[in-house]
């Protein structure tokens, strides 16, 4: 760029001299466009209607009353799903190829993005509906341990009567104690239902889920969990759990000098957590390497606290009640299936099912596709389309699902569904090894692009960013050399000193793509 020489030095000596001289430049410098921060780019939002209309419209209401992203909603209300159907119904693909409909399911939000309130809303007809489980269900129980009661104090009796026998009577004695203590054992209290537990360690849960019948929710606005699983209170991690119940793989629990099974053992998972959770859990011993980060779908929603409306709309009545009945309906109506339903899919949704599939085949190439360095997960991305498509089908028609095969729209639906999760997968693994002078660059980034700055200078840029993160002016100069690597902002030239003082601080402009809505530019 040329400076224009005769009026350089007069305006030099002028207060705001920098933004003065910048307007003698000839032309505007020519942005070329920026590179990408890493993997993350620009995350696509939750594809709400991708949900049965019922589903969909209690996320997208929720989500309003309460001022949080559809991600979070839409998250919750699938492993509301997944806790109403898992464990009672798989999908055929085919051949030999099946696949549980339940799903390990996390979204990371900061705090104070009201995720309590949104887990209530979607989760409380689960509740509900334990309860009315436990009312059917408690006269039997009831009436089991009163007669289990009496069996175990004849068969208490008959034994001392045995013990006491003597001669011709003792054999007699001895068959009936034996006879009694048998009658005892044929008494079967049933298991008071229980289909969400929250803070639970895993070997508690894994004797509830044999307990349960194989099934199991663990559903959480808390990502405490992932401590425990990490041997918090144990000090070994214990992930054996966590790995079968996700595959619906057979699990042993010995207890109380007996072994119990169950023969499919189907766990839900539903969490909310923090965002530094994401690359906690990374580094925790075996998570990745045993293959349980591969499992999850993942949502990385942008937080909008602090854009929130106060005023918002509640949840209309009838769109609530319609939600809770359904799901009511559903999870109680799944519940006594003793052998899961096999959900098949029709000629139309295999072929649309066989084309996403072939698309997928590209993306795992390790020199090209895009999801080639995350074949732990992506291996599984096919699988839980599949599980989401299974789900969606059985909302779609709570009543009577089971009796026809997966839709060409339910499979589309899934697909939907899967790309969101893909990219929000590929940022989350990004955020899992990122780099901490990347991220402290995304920072800087976000508050330009939010701020639509043009302009700035070291000196604002560190007032305004949160000084948790940047704790002194030095811990800039990486992240604004990085971005300016990147072609993210460039470093306007320094006037030379004329005079005692403190040196200006170095100002930098700004892409256009950040603040101009207009202009074409790539986001990070």
């Amino acid at each position: 760029m040329t400076i224009a020489k005769p009026t350089a030095e007069a305006i030099l000596s002028n207060v705001g001299a920098a933004a003065q001289l910048a307007e003698l430049h000839n032309a505007p410098p020519v942005w070329e466009t920026p590179a990408p921060l890493g993997q993350r780019g620009e995350l696509p939002s939750f594809p709400v209607h991708a949900l049965p209309a019922w589903v969909a419209e209690h996320v997208s209401a929720v989500a309003e009353e309460t001022q949080t992203p559809l991600d979070l909603a839409g998250c919750v209300a699938l492993a509301a799903l997944s806790t109403a159907a898992g464990g009672r119904a798989i999908v055929n693909v085919r051949g030999s190829w099946v696949e549980p409909v339940n799903l390990f399911v996390l979204v990371a939000m900061p705090p104070g993005s009201r995720k309590s309130a949104v887990f209530r809303a979607m989760t409380t007809p689960l509740t509900r509906a334990e309860s009315l489980l436990l009312d059917r269900i408690g006269p039997q129980i009831t009436e089991a341990e009163v007669s289990r009661r009496l069996a175990v104090e004849m068969a208490e009796k008959a034994t001392r009567t045995a013990g006491a026998a003597r001669g011709e009577a003792a054999p007699e004695a001895i068959a009936e104690a034996q006879s009694a203590a048998l009658a005892v054992e044929d008494i079967k209290v049933p298991v008071k239902p229980r289909l969400v537990a929250d803070d639970i360690t895993p070997e508690t849960a894994a004797s509830l889920l044999v307990e349960q019948g194989g099934r199991l929710s663990v559903l959480s606005a808390e990502g405490g969990i992932f401590a425990t699983l990490a041997g918090r209170y144990s000090g070994t991690p214990n992930l054996d759990l966590f790995l079968k119940g996700h595959a619906g793989d057979p699990l042993i629990v010995d207890r109380r000098g007996r072994s119990e099974r169950a023969d499919n053992a189907t766990l839900t998972m539903g969490l909310a957590v923090q965002p530094e959770i994401i690359a906690d859990i990374a580094s925790m011993p075996g998570f990745r390497g045993k293959g349980l980060l591969g499992r999850i779908l993942y949502s990385l929603p942008k937080s909008n606290v602090g854009y929130r409306r106060v005023d918002p709309p509640p949840v209309p009545e009838h769109i609530a009640a319609r939600y809770d009945a359904n799901l009511q309906r559903l999870t109680i109506g799944m519940y006594e299936w003793d052998d899961p339903a096999r959900l098949t899919l029709t000629a139309e949704a295999a072929e649309i099912f066989t084309e996403h599939r072939r698309k997928t085949e590209t993306r795992l190439r390790p020199d090209s596709g895009d999801l080639g360095h995350i074949t732990d997960w992506a291996g599984k991305f096919d699988g839980a389309i599949m599980r989401i498509a299974g789900l969606i089908h059985l909302a779609a028609d709570v009543e009577s699902a089971f009796r026809h095969p997966i839709s060409a729209d339910a499979v589309n639906a899934a697909i939907a569904l899967g790309g969101y999760f893909a990219a929000h997968a590929l940022a989350t693994f990004d955020a899992m090894g990122a780099d901490s002078d990347i991220e402290a660059a995304r920072t800087v980034h976000a508050w330009l692009h939010r701020t639509v700055t043009t302009r700035f200078t070291v000196r604002e840029a560190f007032t305004a960013l949160p000084r948790n993160r940047f704790r002194k002016v030095g811990e800039l100069e990486t992240p604004l050399d990085l971005l300016e690597q990147l072609g993210w902002i460039r470093r306007e030239l320094e006037p030379p000193r004329t005079g005692p003082g403190r040196r200006p601080s170095p100002a930098y402009a700004v892409h256009p793509c950040l603040y101009d809505q207009n202009h074409t530019g790539m986001r990070p």
